[in-house]
């Protein structure tokens, strides 16, 4: 499709990007639609297909649209959407959308992290944050993710590795030393250099199994 053409046939599901040349604000026309361009628009690109993120899958975008408490994009003075530059936004299983002008999409649909049993994902907080039981969560902070399960990613959070399972067997203990302050898997504080055993935090270091 030319660029130059005045009418343009958006299919169901697809989008374009429009230029308004006199105020230099682009914005997204959805199909299904048969749109009409002004003399002074310049259509960006032919159509595309929105993004479609399937169940057990996510996405990653950046330069985010702002929305309101309802959902709804917000907008400046000049009708240019409101972007969060900078930020990131993942994006799970929901209705096909469209890239607003700005938004990058970071990472392609990936299918969401299964952890298996006997398996834990090791994660580093990279900002400050609330999780979802309320609780603070600061920059550096680490912990595992324990399996059964699938990991939902968070801008907030990095996987520093997947870890295996140490099977202590019978009459053999596990000495574990902590690699800075934090809290064991029974609550109880540790400090660093401290020995323990047969516990799971993030912040130990196994140094062997006792027969």
């Amino acid at each position: 499709m030319s660029m130059e053409e005045s009418i343009i046939r958006i299919p169901p599901y697809h989008y374009i990007h429009v230029l308004d040349q006199n105020s230099n604000v682009s914005r997204v026309e959805v199909g299904p639609k048969t749109y009409i361009r002004q003399d002074n628009e310049r259509i960006l690109f032919a159509p595309v297909r929105m993004l479609t993120v399937p169940p057990r899958h996510y996405c990653m975008v950046a330069n985010p649209v702002a929305r309101d408490a309802q959902g709804t994009v917000l907008f400046d003075v000049t009708g240019q959407v409101r972007l969060r530059h900078a930020d990131l936004e993942i994006r799970l299983a929901q209705d096909p959308f469209p890239l607003f002008p700005g938004e990058v999409l970071e990472k392609d649909i990936t299918p969401l992290q299964v952890v298996l049993p006997n398996t834990a994902l090791h994660l580093k907080a990279l900002l400050d944050f609330e999780d979802k039981n309320g609780q603070k969560v600061v920059a550096g902070d680490e912990w595992l993710f324990e399996g059964p399960g699938t990991y939902i990613p968070q801008k907030e959070v990095e996987v520093i590795e997947i870890i295996q399972a140490t099977v202590i067997k019978q009459n053999q203990a596990l000495r574990l030393r902590a690699r800075k302050e934090c809290l064991d898997r029974d609550g109880k504080e540790r400090v660093t250099g401290g020995v323990l055993k047969c516990s799971a935090c993030s912040e130990q270091t196994a140094e062997g199994a006792d027969p």
